[in-house]
């Protein structure tokens, strides 16, 4: 089946082709490492993980970039307040993004490159730049000339002056027009700097993402993603530079936006005090519950952050993963891909048909019978893997509470003798004296056919 990808260029929902079948090109905009990330910046690289998972199963030949900014002005006053060089900051802070995003599901791209290995090609594009007559130097710094790229604007669909208008814009004597941007700005003895043309200085942020995709996947590519707050300016400066260094070539041939993610209908931000780190999130919740959470919502929709929401994600996986405890001695065979499951998400990503259609699956497992049952586990495992769910064994998922608990399965499963041994004895009320020390501990058990279960209750 197609894959249908809504392009924000165009406005519309069109046919995914890429132009070279057997070299997929795909770009998205990673993190700049100056500190750990919120978990609304988490939203852009699981849903890319996603689609980039839907694209292999097409064209297995996908080449997937995401960038890491590691020299950037908040940067260098986050080393300047510290007292120690730039790449103390950024490698830490890399290390850390990295670490996060293997707890969420979320698979190294295949290209993950830093802007300070390509100074030289960044450079290299300015100077191109100039000689096309798009930009100019002025004070130690280089811009580029906006009014020389006619269809400026067309990715955020508005007129060049309200954009400038809207925004906020450095205004300084050295520009031509308020809404030059900078390509390259000079660098004193306290700032991280290279030597150029111009001078001793530091690139600009828009140019870097520019080098680092010419550099690795070549002038045009099939995809460019982000967030929405990316479209303009950042996106828009792209295409304006990446453009007119290429002759005119289409820069990304598909553009891809995801949503914001919202703390009661309100927008994460430092002054409102709401901004949840990931890194925290994830010393406190399972990985996997923060994952789902962030495809509950379709991609290109706002996603409201609430506790409720998360547990609701833990309540949905402890159902899941229950079906699969309960299957422990059916063989699935491979997992298969059910294509209800892959339908929904060749429909621009919606993974909110595509969680219905594993709930479906789940409850279709748990009702199987005889034969059917070794299928019926494969199409839930199949569907859920592809989601980057579902990647636990059952009963290590049901032990394994949230991250900075500290679980003593010896010394519960020792309660848990104690009290088969009080049943035994009919002595029931040491029996329900165990259960209640263990539901102060954190402890859930479960009396049934298979005999006494426990899990942990996560937060």
């Amino acid at each position: 089946m197609p894959i249908s990808l809504y392009n924000t260029l165009t406005r519309r929902t069109e046919a995914f082709t890429p132009l070279d079948p057997q070299r997929v090109t795909m770009y998205v905009c990673g993190p700049t490492v100056y500190n750990f990330i919120h978990i609304g910046n988490a939203r852009p690289p699981v849903v890319f993980d996603l689609l980039a998972r839907l694209i292999r199963r097409h064209y297995p030949k996908l080449v997937y970039a995401r960038n890491i900014t590691d020299v950037d002005d908040k940067i260098n006053a986050a080393a300047a307040a510290a007292g120690v060089p730039i790449s103390q900051i950024t490698g830490h802070f890399a290390s850390a993004y990295r670490d996060d995003m293997a707890r969420l599901g979320v698979a190294p791209p295949d290209i993950e490159p830093l802007a300070t290995a390509h100074i030289p090609q960044i450079i290299a594009m300015i100077e191109r730049l100039i000689a096309g007559g798009h930009a100019y130097e002025a004070e130690g710094h280089v811009l580029f000339e906006v009014a020389s790229f006619a269809a400026y604007g067309a990715l955020s669909g508005r007129d060049p002056d309200e954009l400038i208008a809207g925004s906020r814009v450095e205004v300084a004597p050295y520009k031509k027009s308020p809404g030059d941007f900078v390509l390259w700005k000079p660098s004193d003895a306290s700032l991280p700097g290279w030597e150029s043309p111009w001078g001793r200085g530091r690139p600009g942020w828009h140019i870097e993402c520019s080098a680092m995709s010419e550099a690795h996947l070549g002038d045009t590519i099939d995809i460019h993603a982000g967030g929405v707050d990316l479209t303009f300016p950042h996106h828009e400066n792209e295409i304006a530079q990446s453009v007119c260094a290429h002759g005119g070539k289409t820069f990304a041939r598909f553009w891809l936006h995801n949503g914001m993610l919202t703390f009661d209908g309100r927008k994460m931000s430092k002054s409102l005090g709401n901004v949840l780190q990931l890194h925290e999130l994830l010393n406190r919740h399972p990985g996997e519950a923060l994952r789902l959470m962030l495809l509950r919502g379709h991609y290109r929709q706002p996603l409201d952050w609430s506790d409720n929401a998360l547990s609701q994600s833990v309540r949905t996986l402890d159902g899941w993963y229950g079906v699969l405890r309960d299957m422990a001695d059916v063989e699935a065979g491979e997992p298969a891909i059910p294509p209800s499951v892959e339908a929904a998400l060749c429909d621009d990503l919606n993974t909110p048909q595509a969680l219905a259609e594993i709930s479906q699956l789940a409850d279709a497992a748990r009702r199987a019978t005889g034969d059917e049952r070794g299928p019926a586990k494969a199409a839930l495992l199949g569907g859920a893997s592809l989601l980057g769910l579902l990647g636990h064994e059952p009963e290590a998922w049901f032990r394994l509470g949230n991250p900075g608990d500290a679980i003593d399965a010896t010394a519960i499963e020792a309660l848990l003798d104690e009290r088969r041994a009080a049943r035994a004895a009919k002595d029931f009320a040491r029996s329900d004296a165990i259960r209640d020390q263990l539901k102060e501990l954190g402890i859930a058990i479960e009396d049934g056919a298979q005999g006494t279960r426990w899990s942990v209750v996560k937060a």
